[in-house]
């Protein structure tokens, strides 16, 4: 199973959008924590310029006149009355009286009372009307002493800002913003990544061929270095296995014709019994020359690539191996067709249906499809490979048959050949054992989109 967020771009994307939104978040709580302080700072202002103005009128009233004046003060959200200057209790002065204190010019003394509930104002109905249940304007009581000596007893609604909420298209804004920060960060994401991916679908690409075209460069700076780093070690590599590939088929190729002139004169050899095993000495040599011929082949084919049906050619393998005397039984299909060089695939599956017969008396092969592989899976009944054994059997030269016999043991060539066909191919080949007896060989081929039969 697949976890989420393993893939670079994902990550990107995520932390993208989550460094988005956390800072978009934090934006809009300090501006709206910054609107609110800035509604409060208003609103203290206009109650003070409001309260200020009237003590300052009353000033100007005369005292026959200040009591309706005082009754007429009752609407704009607070209520006045004279009062004794003995009738103040001072409290701690709050905010509101010390605003106020500073508002008034010199001559006046500002001081803060106890409120009595009974006597606070009303709240307009326009303005001072409470938004919600949570809000409730505050009422202060204030004393202010005049410049004439008079005292005058002040409650007022000092009205608070609302609690902070959120504005009702929030929703619907922030759907659109997440839609847009989503499609941002894909496309961020999927610009810095696709240039990994491509290099990382080359690198996979050149364990299969190693003759693939190189990676354009073009992009950015870093990108372009990549790319010509890239290609620049697929240059060297193919030069080194082309220089070991020639050597190696140069060596085997040459050393053809001493051997064909050794065993003409061997015919000559008057001893039958020592022509006999001279003959067999010099086939064993030939044979291995001849091996180490297709494994140069098989490191570095230039046979090109062609859709083939993998039903077909495996039948046919298998034809061949029954017409040479070879114990070969064939069941499945997989039903499709993939790009492959023939030849190659050929000479893997002789290989694999070879070590079968030879070690297990008898080769069951099965293909099938599996999800995108075609999957060929040979059996066999002989005594089975060692755990220990299983990879080492992939090496050259390597066997199991400790007498090196070419009767049993071979020159440990053939798995090495059927693997590297099978890498070139982009497949695996995988070893078990049998529960019941006898050794599984598994040959898992990617194919392409196109099946058999559409």
């Amino acid at each position: 199973m697949r976890l989420p967020f393993q893939s670079m771009a994902s990550r990107v994307f995520l932390a993208l959008v989550a460094g988005v939104l956390l800072a978009t978040a934090i934006s809009l709580g300090l501006a709206m924590n910054e609107r609110q302080r800035m509604i409060g700072e208003f609103r203290e202002y206009h109650a003070i310029e409001r309260v200020a103005q009237f003590i300052l009128s009353l000033e100007n009233v005369p005292a026959d006149l200040r009591p309706a004046y005082l009754m007429a003060a009752s609407g704009v959200g607070m209520r006045a009355e004279m009062s004794g200057s003995d009738e103040a209790v001072p409290q701690a002065r709050s905010r509101l009286a010390e605003m106020l204190d500073q508002r008034l010019p010199e001559g006046y003394e500002v001081q803060s009372l106890v409120a009595d509930p009974a006597q606070c104002p009303v709240p307009p109905r326009r303005n001072m009307r409470p938004r919600s249940p949570e809000f409730r304007p505050e009422c202060e009581a204030l004393s202010v002493a005049l410049r004439d000596g008079a005292h005058l007893r002040l409650y007022v609604l000092a009205q608070r800002p609302p609690p902070m909420r959120l504005p009702p298209d929030l929703l619907y804004y922030g759907i659109v913003f997440l839609v847009i920060i989503g499609l941002l960060a894909w496309l961020v994401s999927r610009m810095t990544t696709q240039p990994l991916k491509k290099l990382a679908d080359a690198a996979i690409q050149l364990g299969n061929d190693i003759d693939r075209p190189p990676l354009p460069e073009r992009g950015v700076r870093e990108i372009r270095q990549a790319a010509a780093a890239f290609n620049a070690m697929q240059m060297r590599l193919r030069h080194q296995i082309q220089q070991q590939t020639q050597i190696l088929a140069a060596i085997t190729h040459d050393l053809q014709t001493p051997l064909t002139r050794l065993r003409l004169r061997l015919e000559k050899v008057d001893d039958g019994e020592l022509r006999e095993k001279l003959l067999a000495d010099m086939g064993a040599m030939q044979a291995m020359v001849k091996e180490g011929l297709d494994l140069a082949r098989s490191m570095h084919s230039a046979e090109q690539p062609k859709r083939l049906n993998l039903d077909s050619l495996v039948d046919s393998v298998c034809a061949d191996a029954a017409d040479a005397g070879q114990a070969v039984s064939l069941s499945g299909k997989a039903g499709a067709s993939l790009m492959a060089r023939p030849i190659a695939l050929r000479r893997c599956l002789t290989n694999l249906i070879d070590n079968a017969s030879k070690y297990g008396g008898h080769a069951e092969v099965h293909v099938g499809l599996e999800d995108s592989w075609a999957v060929i899976r040979i059996r066999d009944r002989g005594p089975g490979i060692p755990e220990a054994e299983m990879d080492k059997v992939f090496e050259p030269f390597y066997r199991l048959e400790s007498s090196r016999s070419r009767q049993t043991g071979g020159t440990g060539l053939g798995l090495t050949i059927a693997r590297n066909i099978a890498e070139q191919h982009g497949g695996t080949i995988r070893l078990a054992n049998l529960a019941a007896g006898g050794l599984e060989v598994r040959l898992a081929l990617p194919v392409g989109d196109e099946k058999q039969g559409r």
